[in-house]
């Protein structure tokens, strides 16, 4: 296999560990939401998930296409239990992605694989919706 399209799998395997991680973190978050921010928190965690779990098995799928192995292993998640700390967590997470992807990008166009470059933007684009919205619920001078 070309060594470009080898190191485009094995950073497309490292951000669908890091999806599954999303989706568990997000799972995790909204279980141990606690307080007055739960009824808000809660059903924003868990919109969340199913976000993530698209993002994985488009990447799973895009994998296997080019010829590699999709990973069953997650990224690993803290496991904060203060409401500000569990967002602190989720958008480092987001920031993380963003930044992954955008190497994604890259690599992809490099290699001509247009259908990737532009699902990948979406996905960047998703993920960057992510972090505005984590972004405006830490603004609440409350969690500090």
């Amino acid at each position: 296999m070309d060594k470009e399209l080898q190191e485009l799998i094995d950073g497309l395997n490292e951000d669908l560990a890091g999806e599954y991680g999303a989706a568990i973190q997000y799972t995790y978050s909204a279980s141990v939401v606690s307080g007055l921010y739960s009824s808000a928190l809660k059903p924003f965690f868990e919109g969340e998930i199913a976000d993530e779990l698209g993002h994985a098995l488009y990447l799973s799928e895009k994998i296997k296409t080019l010829g590699g192995t999709p990973t069953t292993k997650s990224a690993d998640i803290p496991q904060p239990t203060e409401v500000a700390d569990l967002l602190a967590a989720s958008l480092q997470s987001e920031k993380d992605t963003i930044d992954r992807y955008e190497i994604r990008k890259k690599q992809a166009e490099k290699l001509n694989l247009t259908e990737l470059v532009v699902k990948i933007e979406d996905m960047i684009a998703d993920e960057t919706h992510h972090k505005e919205e984590i972004e405006r619920l830490l603004q609440d001078p409350r969690l500090t």
